[in-house]
This record gives structure tokens, sequence and C-alpha cells, in this order.
């Protein structure tokens, strides 16, 4: 696959000369760091504040010294200190041609980097199948699919999978809610069979032994049990958990069963293992692992892996399955709760007396919750993705007609779903992971300023420009010329496209999703503004409106494949 990073050359221009002069003034081992200076003081930035200790000078003396002995070439035009920086401003001119050259030509793969010898697995949502997905839990799937792609796009080979717990207490709890909910009094107002397991569990010590019954022959691989809690937890995953990733666009290669590694003794192997760990104890005939040790802090702790009753407990199925994990990749990553903390933290520690010094690499997501508070499934306090999907189906749906009044009815609901989903999708992606949402329908429903709407109008616009073009007999931009792109208004969206490999490689470094949602904001705002400053089929002047509707046709590529990672469609009208 043939891939171009125009800010990338730039970089390496600057970081070649850099190289060159900080040698020359005996600073060989100096690890170069570019920054984005403020705007108008140039395109890249290098700071002097760490040589000062070594050269004995103020880092403004220094900016001035590497200023002065700079060399251009294609790319730097001009290097100016300022104050402890050294500023480089780029060949404007160079960089259009560039970067014009490079969207045009590779289209959807502009922005695709070398490919990368590194199989990661992925993680996201594993979330119980007990019932439908909530809004609570939403933002795993959506932040675990938009890394997988932009991941694929930096270059990785990448496998999603999702962990399905058919083996803990609460699978059984569905099973055995299914098992006696036609028996249910006739006043309960329990949404499901789970949720009403869970409260005739805790209100009857019988059914909460017959229940716990169930969960010793389970991990027994008794096959009449087995069966009930796998055919619950499958119609759950069919019925429910599928259709409502399928409907915000996530897709997951592979399912992984919990019930797999107790079945197979990969469960029983990890039990072994632990026990025989130096750091093993008993009590009341539960084992666990001592903690401390492996703790910087040396704070006490205990890892309980198998019950005094002989089970297993979720973190001991979990390193099976991790150890399971890295004979199939280099990498792994796990989108989770903040919640998983803990258990993250056993699976490490077991994974290391298990001999393998491998852990997941774990992103910890804080959860979205109502301005009422938290969610719990359990209770059955909660809103379901599927409801949330529908509510801004319907919400799109008025703002298409008030915008087009002219289409059907068909075209309304088919242009609705990709921009409610993408306003879905962006509203949590644009969020860094470790910050709390409180999810209010008029921020995910917002269809001005930082939203997938906003930015999905920039993509349709750009598209209905072409068309326009086609429509009055204007020819394309055949043999256009880049250079001719002087106004800072297309100055600025040429550096912007040019940026989006750079931003693939940042998030994809960073596991950070929210950039990208960023840089297509950003990228759909200097357009609007390139729009309003530039005129492009009322421009008189072919040769620049050939340019111009290149820059367009460039700018429409950039939006589609910046919202591609984040997994929202880009319309062609709206």
């Amino acid at each position: 696959m043939r891939t171009l990073n125009p800010l990338g050359i730039c970089k390496e221009e600057v970081m070649t000369s850099l190289a060159k002069v900080l040698a020359g003034l005996g600073y060989d081992d100096v690890k170069i760091t570019l920054d984005t200076p403020p705007e108008n003081l140039g395109d890249i930035a290098f700071s002097c504040f760490s040589l000062a200790p070594l050269a004995k000078k103020t880092p403004q003396k220094i900016a001035e010294e590497i200023a002065d002995k700079i060399s251009f070439g294609e790319i730097i035009e001009k290097c100016e200190s300022s104050g402890p920086y050294v500023n480089f401003h780029f060949n404007s001119k160079k960089l259009a041609e560039m970067t014009l050259k490079g969207v045009l030509e590779l289209g959807d793969d502009y922005g695709c980097l070398p490919q990368v010898d590194r199989k990661i697995i992925l993680e996201h949502t594993s979330a119980n199948p007990t019932d439908k997905l909530h809004i609570g839990r939403a933002r795993n799937p959506i932040i675990g699919d938009s890394l997988a792609r932009i991941l694929r796009k930096a270059g990785f080979t990448v496998e999603t999978q999702y962990y399905v717990d058919d083996m803990g207490k609460q699978a059984v709890t569905l099973a055995y809610g299914i098992e006696i909910w036609d028996k249910r009094p006739a006043d309960d107002d329990s949404l499901g069979p789970y949720q009403y397991a869970s409260k005739a569990v805790s209100e009857n010590k019988e059914m909460e032994t017959t229940r716990d019954d169930w969960l010793k022959k389970l991990e027994k691989g008794e096959p009449e049990i087995t069966d009930k809690v796998r055919s619950a937890c499958a119609r759950v995953m069919d019925e429910d958990i599928f259709l409502s990733l399928s409907r915000i666009n996530v897709a997951v290669d592979k399912y992984v069963y919990e019930s797999q590694f107790v079945l197979d003794g990969s469960v029983d192997k990890v039990i072994a293992g632990l026990k025989e760990s130096q750091h093993c104890d008993e009590e009341e005939g539960a084992y666990f692992i001592d903690l401390m040790p492996f703790r910087e802090r040396k704070e006490e702790g205990k890892f309980f892996f198998q019950r005094s009753d002989g089970t297993s407990l979720y973190a001991t199925r979990d390193i099976a399955y991790h150890l399971w994990k890295y004979e199939h990749c280099d990498d792994a990553i796990n989108i989770l709760g903040e919640d998983h903390k803990l258990e993250s933290e056993y699976v490490a520690v077991g994974l290391k007396i298990m001999g393998l010094e491998k852990a997941p690499e774990v992103i910890f997501y804080s959860f979205v919750s109502l301005p009422e508070g938290r969610m719990s499934t359990r209770k059955g306090k909660v809103v379901f993705v599927e409801d949330l999907i529908d509510e801004a189906i319907e919400r799109a749906k008025a703002e298409v007609k008030k915008r087009r009044e002219e289409l059907s009815e068909e075209k309304v609901r088919e242009i609705a779903e990709k921009v409610a989903i993408g306003a879905i999708r962006f509203n949590i992606a644009r969020v860094q992971a470790e910050k709390k949402i409180v999810f209010k329908w008029e921020d995910a429903l917002n269809f001005e300023g930082a939203s997938a709407p906003f930015i999905q109008y920039s993509h349709a616009r750009a598209s209905s420009i072409l068309r326009k073009a086609k429509e009055a007999g204007i020819e394309g931009y055949e043999n256009y010329d880049p250079t001719l792109s002087e106004h800072p208004s297309e100055i600025s969206l040429v550096k912007e496209m040019a940026s989006f490999p750079e931003t693939v490689k940042e998030c994809a470094e960073r596991r950070s999703p929210h950039t990208m949602a960023a840089h297509a904001y950003a990228c759909a705002t200097i357009f609007n503004q390139f729009y309003r400053d530039c005129p492009v089929l009322a421009c008189e002047d072919d040769a620049l409106r050939k340019m111009r509707l290149a820059l367009v046709d460039a700018g429409r590529i950039v939006l589609k494949n910046s919202l591609f990672c984040l997994g929202i469609e880009a319309p062609d009208e709206m």
C-alpha cells in the first residue's frame, strides 16, 4: 500500500537540519522534540530549555545561535528565534503541491502509515450477556472500535475480541431467571429475567442456594446446567447485544467464550500454577496471592483465585484467557471500565507468576451517567443504547426535514440514521476516556458546533460543490496548479489536511481516539472558513477555480477518512 505523510516529511527535514546544527554546537546526544507554536509564529518549534544546563547559556541565546545556523531545504522556508524557541516556517506552495497530489491520488488510503510487523488483540465491550447494552457502558465499544480503526490505519494488524462471560454468577443468575420467569408473582415489575432473579435470590435464601448450586455444576461442566447458561447468554447476545453493536457501526472480529478456558482445563492449570507460588496462602479453604510484594508502595492486599468450594473466580479465568491471548498476538489492549482496575492488577500479577512478563495495556474509561446519578443494570435503572439510537434518529429526522422539505421519507430516514449514529459516536469519542460524561440529550444530539453532524455537513457541502460543478458543465480540476494556493484560508486547509497522517500516528501511539475527533472538527471548521473566504464555482479565474476544486475534493477525502476512523459515515447530502 502506498503511503504519504506530508507533515512527517516536513518534520524529518527540520529534525535533520536541527541535528546537524546541534552536533556542530557540541550537543550530540540531545533528544529533539518538536512542538506546535502559537498561531503566526511558524509551523514547528524547537524548545531550547533542555540545552541551557549543558551550554551554560540562556535558552534565548541558544535559540538565536541555532536559528542563525539552520540550513534551508525544500520545505524549510524560514527559521527564526522567538525567546527560548526556534520557529520553523514551511514553504506553503511546496506543502500544497505534496499534500494535494497525495490526497487526491491515495483517496481512501490517505492517512495510512507503513505496515508494522506486530499483531494486536484489542478486547472491548465484553459486557455481561444479561441484558441489552445501556449507555453507561456505551463508551467501551465506541472507544474500542475507533481505536481499532486508527491502529489499522497506522499499519498494525488488529483483531478485536469480545470476551463473553458465560461462566460467572451473573450469567447463572440470568439462566436461573429464565427458568423461574413464568412463576413470578403477577404484580412483579422486573424488566426481565436477570433483574427478577437478582431480586429473588436476594430475598429468598433457598433460591440463592439453588442459584449457587447451578454455579458449581456449571464449573464442573454438568451438561444440563451448561446448556441452560450458554443458551441464556446466546439469546441475549443474538437478540440484544449484537443488534446494538451493529447499529452503532461496531463489528467484532472474534467472540471468545469464558467457558472455553474452564472446560479445556486452562483454568485448572492456572490454579495449580498459582498454588505453587511462594506468595500463595490459604484462608478458610480459599486460596489467595499476597499482593504486597508486587506493589510499589507495598500496600497489603489479597487476590483470591479459588473459593473454598473449589470454584474459580472471574480474574482466575481472565488469566487463562490472557495466556491464550499472548499465544496469538504480540500486544494486547483492553478497554475496561474504571471499576476493573483492581481486577486488572490481579491479572497482571497472575500472569507474572505464571511466567509471562507481559501484561495487557489497559485503557480505563469513566462511565456515562445520567444527571440523576449512575445507572444500574441489576436494578433496572438504565437508558439502553437501542432507545438512545431510536430517539436520536427521530430528532435527526426532524432536523433533516426542517432543512430539506423536498426529500422523500425514505431519503430523510437514510440521512437521519447516519446523522444520529454519528452524533452518538462523536459525542462519546471526543471526550478523553478517563474523563466522566454525564449523558444529556441536548449534548448527544447537538447538531451545531463540535459535533458529528457539523463535520458530516461539511463533507456533504464539499460533495455538493463538486456535484454542482459537474451539473454546470465546469470541467474538473485536471492539470490544476497547487502553487496558486495563496489565500490564508487555502493555506490553513492545506496544513490541516497535511497533518492527518501525523494525527493517525499520534492517536495510535497515545491510544487517543479523542484526538482524532478534535482533528475532524478542526478540519471541518477550516474547510468552512475556506468556503466562506474563497469562491469556488463563482471564481472567474479558470486556473484558480481548478485549484480550489482540487482543494474541495481533497478536503472531502480527509473529512471522510477522519470520520471513518471514528466509525462515522460521511453522507454526500444532508
